[in-house]
């Protein structure tokens, strides 16, 4: 990303951060209802609005930064436009949860927790989806998918991409 992207990203941050502040009074104690209206505008909480935060609550600003890390509802990485959660409930950690997590590890090249370079995924992980008899499961965009293994991963992922390929051809 060019340095004026990045100057004017931080600077849109900055300006969606302080109109969402002016609806709070400066109490410590509405860090959280401010980091999920944040969150819930721009989709994840960048550093520049943690930072904005901070100075307005006029607290440290690792202490934000370490609200954010204890609960797993902040996201520090921007969403991709598909998201893919996979359960690790005890059915589908039974059932292969794990090796379903590695192998859309591997497809997708990100961790837990991130997003693909393209931000066309991001990937993470749920404690329990509620669909024990079809484990593994994968949430994708919302959709349980049963019985996720290995090559279905693959599978799900050639959908995506005939998907792209037919709305390239229609804009073309």
């Amino acid at each position: 990303m060019s340095t004026d992207r990045v100057k004017e990203t931080k600077a849109k941050v900055r300006q969606e951060t302080r109109r969402i502040l002016k609806r709070f009074s400066r109490k410590r104690g509405n860090l959280i209802p401010i980091l999920q209206k944040v969150q819930g505008r721009l989709g994840y909480l960048p550093r520049q609005a943690m930072l904005e935060i901070a100075q307005f609550l006029d607290v440290p600003s690792i202490d934000v930064y370490g609200v954010v890390t204890f609960y797993n509802q902040f996201r520090l990485n921007p969403p991709g436009k598909h998201s893919i959660r996979v359960c690790l409930g005890t059915a589908c950690h039974m059932k292969g949860g794990y090796i379903t997590l590695d192998a859309w590890k591997r497809r997708l090249d990100v961790d837990r927790g991130g997003t693909t370079p393209d931000r066309e995924f991001d990937l993470d992980t749920v404690a329990c989806v509620g669909c024990c008899t079809m484990a593994p499961v994968t949430v994708v965009d919302d959709k349980p998918q049963a019985k996720v293994e290995p090559t279905k991963v693959d599978g799900i992922l050639l959908s995506f991409e005939q998907e792209r390929e037919k709305k390239s051809k229609e804009n073309q």
